[in-house]
């Protein structure tokens, strides 16, 4: 029997057993090919995401100084930040790294209403600490997610994960949340599921914890606000790309306090780990989204030459 969408998210979210839907894309697409570049030199080839998803090499990360549902992003008012976010999309930036902490899945869902939905990749996060969110409350998984789905305006979220984990006992700690997800997953409300790692300890759970899909981790050279040395992160993180887990790098240009020696350091230090799947930066014009681009072009440019 066919099911509607808005049908199957009313019946799935109240918990509804017994109802299947067809039909969730298999691949995420963002808009035909380029002519004039080969993926070898396209900043925003489509890629795999680990063994869960496909999306473009490099994503509009939302989240710069996020806190109490509020960003530099947000700060920009919802004309040009969502301007903005129209900018990306039309220059094949089609990975939206949101969250519930950052405020920023309502500008999303407008943003990005008219648009097919399968050209797209959103990725949002739960946040379950103590302190962060205006209210004292951190509801349960699935009711999370069905907030977020009416925030963003879809019927499915590509990536959900649970956001800064900390502890090497992470797992225990969020259980909930985990089931919580892979019920939402089961029912096609998400495709997948992870964590953003905020540690080491946590890190190196995350390459050994089977319910893992796809990690949000901090990658630079200069050691701003990563994870530890290089030297130890590095390790862990080839041995999480080898598992099939995907690998978002986040603070690549250190929140934009890079110069650009600095920021060409970077690029070629993160490319050439081979394991990072997919970088975000928090844009907060569009000049920068033009500058990301055009470096990591020379820089796939210089890998394929």
């Amino acid at each position: 029997m066919k099911i509607e969408r808005r049908e199957f998210l009313e019946t799935a979210v109240a918990g509804t057993a017994g109802v299947m839907v067809a039909g969730l894309p298999d691949v995420v697409q963002a808009g035909p090919p380029k002519k004039s570049k080969s993926k070898a030199t396209d900043p925003t080839a489509i890629v795999p995401l680990g063994k869960c998803l496909k999306t473009t090499r490099i994503g509009f990360g939302t989240g710069m100084a996020g806190w109490m549902r509020r960003t530099n992003q947000t700060k920009l008012g919802r004309e040009v930040f969502e301007d903005l976010l129209a900018y990306c999309y039309d220059q094949n930036v089609r990975m939206f790294d949101l969250a519930d902490l950052y405020g920023t899945m309502p500008y999303a869902g407008r943003a990005l209403k008219s648009k097919p939905r399968e050209s797209f990749t959103l990725v949002t996060k739960i946040w379950p600490h103590p302190k962060g969110l205006p209210e004292t409350e951190r509801p349960e998984a699935e009711a999370c997610v069905k907030r977020f789905l009416k925030e963003c305006q879809t019927d499915y979220l590509d990536l959900v994960q649970i956001h800064c984990v900390q502890k090497p006992d992470w797992p225990k700690k969020f259980r909930g949340y985990m089931d919580g997800l892979e019920k939402c997953k089961e029912r096609g409300l998400i495709r997948a599921h992870g964590v953003s790692v905020h540690s080491l300890d946590a890190l190196k759970v995350a390459a050994e914890e089977p319910w893992v899909d796809a990690i949000h981790a901090r990658i630079n050279p200069f050691q701003h606000r990563t994870d530890g040395p290089m030297d130890q992160v590095a390790p862990v993180l080839k041995k999480v790309h080898k598992a099939g887990k995907g690998i978002i790098a986040m603070k690549l240009i250190g929140e934009g306090k890079f110069d650009a020696k600095q920021r060409a350091e970077t690029l070629k230090f993160a490319m050439d780990l081979g394991c990072v799947d997919v970088m975000i930066v928090g844009f907060e014009k569009k000049a920068e989204v033009d500058d990301f681009k055009k470096r990591v072009t020379q820089r796939l440019a210089a890998m394929s030459g």
